[in-house]
Parts: C-alpha cells; sequence; structure tokens
C-alpha cells in the first residue's frame, strides 16, 4: 500500500483488521485514514453509515463555512471543488486531482454535474 498517496485496495483489508486499527490507542494517523477509507468503500452499510455520519459531523466542525451546494439522489452532500480547495487551502486544480485520483482509485464516481443534484435533502 503506498501511504503517500493513500491508496486503498478491497483486497488488502478485512473488516477485522481494520476495526483492530480503528480501537489501537497509537496506530499511525495514515493507517488509521486508510482503515477509515476501506470501511467506508468496503465495510457493511451500518458501519459505513455510521462512519458517513461521522463524516459529516467533522466536516461542518472543521469547515463550518464550507456548505453543499446541492445533494445526490442518495442524500450524500456534494461541495464545488471551488470551496473545497478555498477550505482546504489548496487550488481548485490539486482539488479536483485528488478528486480524480480517489475516482480512478475506487471505482467511484465522486464528481456530479449542478443538473445531477438536488437542492433538497
Amino acid at each position: 500500500m503506498n501511504r503517500d498517496t493513500m491508496t486503498v485496495q478491497h483486497d488488502e483489508w478485512t473488516m477485522e483488521t481494520a476495526m483492530e486499527i480503528l480501537q489501537h490507542p497509537t496506530v499511525d494517523s495514515k493507517v488509521w485514514a486508510e482503515a477509515v477509507e476501506w470501511l467506508m468503500l468496503y465495510g457493511p452499510p451500518e458501519i459505513r453509515e455510521l462512519l458517513q455520519q461521522a463524516s459529516g459531523h467533522a466536516t461542518r466542525e472543521s469547515f463550518p463555512d464550507l456548505t453543499p451546494i446541492g445533494f445526490t439522489a442518495t442524500g450524500e452532500p456534494c461541495y464545488s471543488i471551488a470551496d473545497l480547495a478555498k477550505s482546504l487551502n489548496i487550488s481548485e486544480e490539486e482539488a479536483a486531482r485528488i478528486i480524480e485520483e480517489k475516482e480512478q482509485q475506487h471505482g467511484i464516481r465522486q464528481l456530479f454535474g449542478e443538473q445531477e443534484t438536488s437542492k433538497l435533502q
């Protein structure tokens, strides 16, 4: 696993390993983040739901000025790349590149056009 780009593949973790890492008191933060990412992508629905709720809470607490511009059909919040970049203090190009890399790594769509979202959740 490449620790610099945080590439998480389905076959590199098990549910048990990921959960053990989350509970370990001194685990490296990058490894912990990889375990969370794996669980959000491949964990059972109840674990994914809990982590998505925690992620939403953390986003609101850490980035109070970042507000969704819409929601996907499944209720996931969508943010503008410009707003994300500003919140993370990076360029819009860098933010778009990171999102595109995640899409390619996981085969899960992350970028949506405004016409594909709704304003109501």
